[in-house]
Order: structure tokens, then sequence, then C-alpha cells
């Protein structure tokens, strides 16, 4: 499919949703994907990735941000708190802020650092017990928490249960972000983003379809 096909779908769901061309996001996942890939698409002019493993990060970043100025890299995967550190230092925004104890280690580094990257609280919406994430009902206690601890909360994240029409989750989670006075929505995949974008998504993440298939062997 490639970058280029992707951005003009993004552009026409803006379109047809009634919103200003290039208000929605393209995070590029390129999580275990060959450098090669990676790099041609940087070299589109292509700016805004989204990372799952924070040592994966920290092994090609440093020096593709050397070469390529402008990056952008988000951590969109699970983050344990023992990596936290390293997080705060590799990525601008932050999208798997799920539980109590990991705002509270923000917090302190951010204390420590005076910056944090942006944060988005990942949202249970179909309250699966398998899946992480903040469940609906707990949310807005956890936003005024996070938000008493002044970390810079900035929006939701979720993902929808695979064996259901996400649509309702999208809606699920706007509602949830303008109750709180959030803007940032980060939801949608390379499978259902033009809903998304039609509910409200200001950050979609795509990889496969952008980058191909991934070999996890």
């Amino acid at each position: 499919m490639g970058l280029s096909e992707i951005q003009a779908r993004i552009a026409k769901a803006e379109a047809e949703a009634g919103r200003e061309q290039g208000s929605v996001k393209l995070i590029a996942v390129s999580k275990v994907q060959p450098a090669e890939r990676v790099e041609a698409v940087l070299r589109e002019g292509h700016r805004l990735f989204g990372e799952n493993y924070v040592q994966e990060a920290q092994g090609k970043w440093p020096a593709w941000r050397e070469e390529f100025p402008g990056c952008e890299v988000h951590m969109i995967g699970p983050l344990q708190s023992n990596k936290a550190k390293l997080a705060v230092d590799l990525f601008e925004a932050i999208h798997t802020l799920d539980r109590p104890s990991l705002g509270k280690k923000l917090a302190n580094l951010a204390q420590a650092r005076g910056a944090s990257p942006d944060l988005f609280i990942q949202v249970n919406t179909g309250c699966e017990p398998q899946k992480a994430g903040v469940l609906p009902d707990d949310l807005d206690a956890f936003v005024a928490d996070m938000r008493g601890k002044d970390l810079p909360v900035v929006g939701l994240m979720c993902i929808p249960p695979e064996s259901e029409d996400p649509a309702p989750h999208f809606a699920m989670l706007g509602e949830m972000a303008a109750r709180n006075g959030l803007e940032g929505l980060s939801m949608g995949m390379s499978s259902d983003f033009e809903k998304a974008i039609a509910a409200g998504a200001t950050h979609v993440r795509v990889g496969s379809a952008i980058f191909g298939a991934r070999d996890y062997s």
C-alpha cells in the first residue's frame, strides 16, 4: 500500500468528516520493521513514528534523528515502570499511561527533568481482562489524579476489541475526552482508521499498511 496511499486515504476521510485537511496526524508504526523500510519512509519526508518497545527504539532512533532532523517518536506499546526513565528521554509522547504507579513514576521523572513527554491515557473501552488500560468508569478520577501530579495529559488512547465494531468505542473515547477537556484522541489502526477519523481521531497509528507485513521471526 505505502505511505502516499495512506496519506491520501486520511485526507479523503478528513474531507468526508468535514474536518480540516492535516488535522489528523499519521503515526507510522515502525516497530519490528527492517531498517531499510523505515529509512525509505523517512526519505519520503515522513517524520512521525510509533514504537512499542523501549529498547528497540533506543537502538535505532538516536542515529536516525541525526540523519533525518525533525523526527518525532511516540511510545505506543505498554510501558513497564522500570523502563520509564529511558522512555521519557527517548519519546516526544507516550500513549500508554494506564495505571497510577506509572503515573507516579512519570511525575517523579518530570520533576527531576523539568520536562515530560506529552501523555495520552490508555482506556480499556471494551473492559477486556487481558488488555491494559484504565476502565471507563475509573477514567475521570484517573485524569484528575494525573493532573494533580502536574503531568501533561493531552488526550486518550484506545484499542477496541478485535471482534467488535470499533465505531462505538471511538465514539465513547471521544465523549470521555470532551468531558475531561482533552483534545487528543489516539485511535484507529490500519484496518479502521477511517472510522476513527470520522469519530474525531487526532492521531492514527498505521504500520503494516505503510511498511508491509511484519516478520516476527
